[in-house]
C-alpha cells in the first residue's frame, strides 16, 4: 500500500476590500434618494429661473407658498386639480401594469368632457344632482373609455402600437371639442353678442359636482371619488386575481398566453380603464365651476397626469402623492406669476426637469444593476 498524501492546507481567502461606492449604491439608488435628489437639483434650477426674472427667492417662495396654502380657495382648487391628476395617472398606472403605455389620457379626457357636456346640457334645469351627476359623471367615464377601446382594439386587430395610436387620439380628441363648441348646432351657447366665448350653456344646477365645505373653498365631491378610485384600484391590483393577471401580462405576453390567460382582454380592459379614469377626470372638469364646456378646458391635464403616471413608477401611494404636490405647485404658480412677477411656466419647467433628473436617474441605475 502506497503511503497516504498529505494535501497542503487551503490558503486562507483574503476579504474582498468593498469601496465606497458599491457601499453606498444601494442607498444611492433607493427611490426616495432619487426622488429627493431629483427635487433638489430641479429646486436649484427654479432658483435660477426666479433670480433671472428679476425676483428675491424668498418673495418667490413667499408667493409660491401663499398660491398653495394660502387661503381656503387655494387649497380647494389645489385639491381640485389634484384629484384630476390622480384619475388620469391611476389609469395609466393600471394599462402600465398590463404592460401598456397609454399617452392618449389628453384626449380621453377630451371625450369624457364633450360627452358629459352633451349629456349635461340636455339634462331639464329640475333635475335633482342625485340623478344628474352620476349620470354626467358616468357620461364622461363611458366616452373615455371607448375612446381608449379604439387603440386597445386596433392594437389587439392590427398589431398597432397602442403609443402611438393613443397619441395620435389626443389631435383628434382635442379637435371634436373645438368643433363642438364652435357650431351652434352643437354645443355652442347660443351667441348673443360679439363677446360671447365659444363654450357650451351652462349645467343645470342639479348636474353640477356638489362642494366639500364652505362656499370659500372650490374643493368639490371628485376630491373624495379620485381618492376611492385610487384606493380601490390599488387593492384590486395588489390583492386580487385581476391584478395578478394583469401583472402576469404585463412581464410576458407570450407565457401567459401559454397559461391560457385572455391575454387581449385583459390588455383591452386595461387600456380601456385607463381611458374611462380619464374620461371621469374630463367630466369632472365640466361639472365644476364655471360648469361649461370651453375650448382648451383641459389646460394640459392629460399630460400632466402622464408625468405623474410615470414619477408614481406603478405605486398608487405615490399617485396620490405627486398628484397632490403638482397639484398643489400648479396653482401656486399662477400666484407665482401673479404677486412676484415671475412667470407661471417656471414651475411648469421645474415640473419638467423633475421628470428628467428621475428618468435619468432609473436609467442609471438600470445600467449600473445590468453591469454589475
Amino acid at each position: 500500500m502506497s503511503p497516504p498524501t498529505l494535501s497542503a492546507p487551503a490558503p486562507a481567502q483574503m476579504p474582498v476590500p468593498v469601496s465606497a461606492r458599491d457601499r453606498f449604491a444601494p442607498a444611492l439608488r433607493h427611490p426616495v434618494t432619487v426622488g429627493v435628489l431629483a427635487v433638489v437639483l430641479a429646486g436649484a434650477v427654479g432658483i435660477g429661473l426666479v433670480e433671472g426674472a428679476g425676483t428675491r427667492p424668498g418673495a418667490a417662495w413667499d408667493a409660491l407658498v401663499e398660491g398653495m396654502f394660502g387661503s381656503p380657495y387655494a387649497v380647494g382648487s389645489s385639491l381640485n386639480s389634484a384629484a384630476v391628476l390622480a384619475l388620469i395617472a391611476t389609469g395609466f398606472t393600471v394599462a402600465h401594469r398590463a404592460g401598456l403605455v397609454n399617452v392618449g389620457g389628453e384626449g380621453q379626457l377630451c371625450a369624457g368632457g364633450l360627452a358629459a357636456g352633451a349629456v349635461g346640457v340636455a339634462l331639464p334645469a329640475g333635475v335633482p344632482a342625485v340623478l344628474g351627476v352620476p349620470l354626467v359623471l358616468v357620461a364622461g367615464c363611458v366616452a373615455g373609455g371607448a375612446w381608449a377601446g379604439i387603440a386597445g382594439w386596433l392594437r389587439a386587430s392590427r398589431g398597432t402600437s397602442e403609443v402611438i395610436t393613443t397619441l395620435l387620439l389626443n389631435f383628434v380628441g382635442v379637435g371634436l371639442v373645438s368643433v363642438a363648441v364652435h357650431e351652434e348646432a352643437l354645443l355652442r351657447q347660443p351667441v348673443t353678442s360679439s363677446e360671447t366665448l365659444p363654450q357650451s350653456a351652462p349645467l343645470p344646477e342639479g348636474a353640477r359636482l356638489p362642494l366639500l365645505g364652505s362656499v370659500e373653498s372650490p374643493a368639490t365631491a371628485i376630491v373624495v371619488v379620485a381618492a376611492v378610485v385610487a384606493v380601490v384600484t390599488g387593492v384590486v391590483l395588489r390583492h386580487s386575481a385581476i391584478g395578478l393577471r394583469l401583472r402576469s401580462v404585463g412581464h410576458s405576453p407570450a407565457a401567459s398566453a401559454r397559461l391560457g390567460l385572455p391575454v387581449t382582454g385583459l390588455e383591452t380592459g386595461g387600456l380601456a380603464f385607463a381611458g374611462a379614469a380619464a374620461g371621469l377626470a374630463g367630466a369632472s372638469l365640466v361639472a365644476i365651476a364655471p360648469y361649461v364646456l370651453a375650448e382648451h378646458f383641459s389646460s394640459g391635464y392629460g399630460f400632466s397626469g402622464l408625468v405623474v403616471g410615470l414619477l408614481a413608477r406603478g405605486s398608487l401611494t405615490a399617485v396620490v402623492g405627486v398628484s397632490l404636490l403638482f397639484g398643489f405647485l400648479t396653482n401656486g404658480g399662477i400666484n407665482l406669476q401673479l404677486a412676484a412677477g415671475v412667470p407661471a411656466s417656471s414651475v411648469q419647467i421645474v415640473q419638467s426637469l423633475l421628470v428628467l433628473f428621475v428618468a435619468a436617474a432609473m436609467f442609471t441605475t438600470a445600467r449600473d444593476g445590468r453591469a454589475s
